[in-house]
């Protein structure tokens, strides 16, 4: 059922609101009347806190911050619902701090048509909350031979494309679609992996990988794909999108690419700057996704890059999977961790140790993946449409108690005490998500 209406009255008293966008941080009162922010400044709401229709939340110890912005996610509607399903999907990542969410296209049949396209964003629509846009297929069937039609896919309500999972291998079909995506404005997203060299791989290639005894995933089947990629980005001009970059080698790579102009952005996942290839050895196929978990001086890398903007948003890959299919073993079970609910608090994990300023990581989830897909970035400011996150920064809690909205439990961090915890999400003026008390 859809959401009901906005609150005519909705004020958050004396509370933390961060926007690095609008180089706001202060303590503040956020009015929004009828889904729209209307005052902002400290006692803004005086006048409004006894009219009988306000809704009051009370701000200390809280912050406001923009509505995040998820720009790789899978929902896995239609075809694989016993996974995720864009209703439990877009439950989740409201209650990880989202108003917008972009669903990779890997689905059953396959996102590559209009027709796919407009049922994704009807069955949305219907649901209300964080609001859907999808990244449709590069090529039909995912198959990496036949272009989609790409205008009719963006004219339907596509913000990028994408044959996520499995690499574009051809460079004359990537040189096509760059060209094609340059002219309706709208990103080329690569899952960089030369697949001639991971066949029967499950983890990266190193120590640990042959002290398991497990054939290995090289470096170098991303940085060779990454830098193909960029001499193609080069020469038609067309946006590249490196998807969960995952090697120091993509990071110099993409930082070289910039400097001499080349149009692309990259994001990285909260496992690949958390975790190494170590935790494979603890959490077995908890721990296998796709690009598999790299060793410390990627880690180091990759952190360096989200600081400094070489790589420009956080996604979480959101990759929800049965209990079932992960039980199969490191060998046999899909790769792929869940993430939407746990984002935010794990990626304030680097903020707490120094590792990434706070502001950064604000705008590494919310304005740098908007201008990835070409929407207007959440904000705290006056006259837009409320796109909120409120945040408790000192609850502590675990994903594996909580009741999570998603599906799925697939993520070596369930057990985990976090730090820190989504209370509110309001998407389009409207709260999609409020913590019980």
């Amino acid at each position: 059922m859809p959401l009901p209406p906005p609150p005519n009255l909705l004020v958050f008293r004396a509370i933390r609101a961060i926007d690095p966008a609008v180089a706001l941080d202060a303590t503040v009162d956020v009015v929004i009347e009828s889904g729209t922010i209307t005052r902002i400044a400290p006692d803004a709401s005086s006048s409004v806190l006894r009219a009988d229709n306000a809704i009051v939340i009370e701000g200390r110890g809280l912050w406001l911050l923009p509505g995040l912005v998820e720009i790789h996610a899978h929902l896995r509607e239609p075809g694989f619902e016993h996974k995720e399903d864009i209703a439990t999907g877009l439950a989740a990542a409201a209650a990880g701090g989202y108003a917008h969410l972009c669903a990779m296209p890997n689905t059953s049949p396959v996102c590559d048509t209009p027709e796919a396209i407009l049922r994704m964003l009807d069955r949305a629509r219907s649901l209300g909350g964080p609001r859907l846009h999808p990244i449709a297929a590069v090529t039909s069937g995912l198959a990496g031979t036949d272009l989609t039609d790409l205008r009719a896919l963006r004219d339907a309500g596509a913000v990028a494309f994408s044959d996520d999972g499995r690499c574009v291998m051809s460079g004359e079909l990537l040189r096509r679609a760059l060209l094609a995506a340059r002219e309706l404005d709208a990103p080329l997203i690569q899952h960089a992996e030369d697949h001639t060299m991971t066949v029967g791989t499950v983890m990266h290639e190193g120590a640990v990988s042959r002290r398991l005894g497990v054939r290995g995933w090289p470096r170098e089947a991303e940085d060779g794909i990454v830098a193909r990629d960029l001499e193609i980005a080069a020469s038609t001009g067309g946006h590249y999108h490196l998807a969960h970059a995952s090697t120091r080698g993509s990071v110099r790579l993409i930082r070289c690419a910039l400097e001499r102009g080349v149009s692309v952005t990259a994001e990285a996942t909260p496992h690949h700057l958390l975790l190494t290839d170590a935790q494979v050895a603890t959490s077995g196929a908890l721990a296998r996704v796709n690009p598999p978990l790299r060793e410390g001086e990627d880690v180091e890398a990759l952190r360096a890059a989200l600081q400094d903007g070489t790589v420009s948003c956080v996604a979480t890959d959101h990759a929800p999977h049965a209990s079932e299919e992960k039980a199969r073993g490191l060998l046999d079970a899909p790769a792929g961790m869940m993430g939407l609910e746990l984002c935010l608090p794990l990626m304030m994990r680097l903020v707490e140790a120094g590792a990434l300023r706070l502001e950064r990581l604000i705008d590494a989830l919310t304005v740098a993946p908007s201008r990835v897909i070409g929407i207007a970035a959440p904000s705290i400011r006056v006259g837009v449409r409320a796109d909120l996150c409120l945040y408790d920064p000192q609850e502590c809690w675990s994903a594996g108690r909580a009741g999570l909205r998603s599906k799925s439990r697939n993520t070596p961090f369930l057990d985990d005490t976090l730090r820190g915890r989504v209370r509110m999400c309001i998407a389009d003026g409207v709260i999609c998500f409020e913590l019980a008390s």
